[in-house]
């Protein structure tokens, strides 16, 4: 249809000079010769944009699908802008008021009008999937990345990529129907729009920079490509912000900013609480854990003793765990598991490895998970066990008389700890407002057990106070009470 037009009014006009305007040399013209010729970058700015869209699709399509289809749009869009500047150079008058009549639509013959308006509000229901499909996609990387609070993710079909996110989906209804009732008219969003996809193409621009970097491409390419590009990126940056900033485009800083500071939050908290982890080393604690295992004095917890753990080296456990099996209530079981998941950078990365510290007593299980890959880990983890049995490495039948002579299997306990932010700190004030505002995001977000795939039933939930700074020491003087 877009091709159709343009060529439909080219031919109409008879007049092909339209054509001149694919000389770079009149663009360079108009912008240094033409008085305020440079802010124009700022009102002709919409017409780049569409092509930051297909990084977006290029996830769900495909590169076949882009590479094919984005010449012959390309094309057709071309003609059809080259069809509207023959339009508007066929009018007898020099004035141009664009509050009356849209260029677009007056290509269109009248009998088509209401076709062409319901085929191009169908297309901006189907361009809208972009944004609703790749964001999706983006908070489901960010979450596995540990950039944004845990969501529940849903995945309707079998196909890799294809999730839906409830309070995403939320939260764009939300944020689109403030936008609609602040903007009010499309024509008045254009400031708002055009800095985002200008900021989204810097953006580009420097990632695929650090890209060609990680990947030792020569500097002098990589200098030579930021320099061409961040030169017309940055031109259009400052002709949107000095013309439209006031105009409409505060909103994208506010919602840009709104959405970075939940990320940091979350990010900058994380690295807060890393800082004050505590690891020991396992072999130091495999003796005193082997003597609760036997030990018949101590009722028996569960058969099987599952912890999710965050130490990344097998040979040390978080001193957290240490303290829930020894001393919070003595949990006794016949095997400890020590479950760990890896997000790597392949998106669909699913592999695992099993050490057995003791046979068939202390066990942990490492999984490798893309960061597109779903967090089922009760049923992954089920189906270990279901492969080390068949290995004939672990025996999973109770050890209860009655039960073992049946052949009957043994339970499994989740122990997920949850931790607090005990009153027992004394923090700087910065990183007081980032623990509560992460704190405030964990209570909107996703509980532990949900976010890594585990059945309720099979899930005990500790409280785990985390000191982050002490206070300082209190000296207490006694004194002896006077009975006089």
């Amino acid at each position: 249809m877009l091709g159709g037009l343009g060529l439909f009014q080219l031919y109409k006009a008879n007049d092909w000079q339209i054509f001149k305007a694919l000389n770079p040399y009149w663009a360079i013209h108009i912008l240094t010769v033409y008085p305020k010729g440079f802010w124009i970058l700022g009102a002709v700015f919409l017409c780049t944009t569409g092509a930051e869209a297909l990084y977006s699709d290029l996830g769900h399509c495909g590169r076949a699908n882009i590479r094919i289809s984005w010449a012959f749009v390309k094309t057709t869009l071309i003609l059809n802008y080259l069809g509207q500047g023959a339009y508007l150079l066929s009018l007898k008058s020099l004035v141009w008021n664009s509050a009356h009549k849209n260029p677009f639509y007056e290509l269109m013959p009248h009998w088509f009008l209401l076709p062409g308006i319901m085929i191009a509000t169908v297309a901006a229901i189907i361009a809208s999937q972009a944004l609703i499909s790749g964001s999706f996609t983006l908070i489901s990387e960010a979450i596995k990345l540990n950039l944004w609070p845990k969501m529940k993710i849903n995945y309707p079909t079998v196909e890799r990529g294809q999730l839906f996110i409830p309070g995403i989906n939320l939260l764009l209804f939300v944020g689109c129907t403030a936008i609609t009732l602040y903007f009010r008219r499309s024509s008045s969003m254009e400031a708002a729009y055009g800095l985002s996809i200008t900021i989204c193409m810097i953006m580009t621009s420097c990632l695929f920079s650090y890209y060609m970097f990680v990947k030792r491409v020569p500097i002098i390419w990589i200098a030579a490509y930021l320099a061409v590009y961040l030169t017309i990126e940055f031109s259009f940056l400052y002709a949107n912000l000095v013309e439209k900033f006031i105009e409409g485009g505060v909103v994208t800083i506010v919602v840009a900013g709104g959405l970075l500071m939940v990320m940091i939050v979350w990010f900058k908290a994380r690295k807060i609480k890393n800082r004050y982890v505590e690891f020991v080393r396992l072999e130091n604690y495999l003796p005193i854990i082997q003597e609760l295992s036997h030990d018949p004095s101590i009722n028996k917890y569960a058969t099987h003793l599952v912890y999710l753990t965050s130490a990344n080296n097998p040979k040390e456990i978080e001193h957290k765990v240490i303290y829930s099996i020894l001393y919070k209530k003595p949990k006794r079981a016949d095997i400890y598991w020590f479950v760990h998941v890896e997000v790597t950078d392949d998106p669909y990365t699913m592999e695992y490895v099993v050490n057995a510290i003791v046979p068939n007593e202390i066990i942990r299980v490492e999984f490798r998970l893309g960061f597109r890959v779903e967090h089922r880990i009760q049923y992954m983890f089920r189906k270990v066990v279901e492969e080390m049995v068949c290995n004939k490495e672990v025996n999973v039948v109770s050890r209860y008389e009655s039960l073992s002579k049946n052949n009957v299997m043994g339970d499994f306990r989740f122990i997920v700890m949850e931790k607090f932010l005990s009153r027992d700190n004394s923090l700087p004030l910065w990183e007081r407002l980032i623990m509560r505002g992460y704190f405030i995001l964990k209570k909107l977000s996703l509980s532990e057990e949900r976010g890594f795939g585990l059945d309720p039933s099979d899930v005990a939930l500790e409280k785990y106070p985390l000191i982050i700074s002490a206070v300082p020491d209190y000296h207490l003087k006694r004194v002896e009470e006077d009975r006089s």
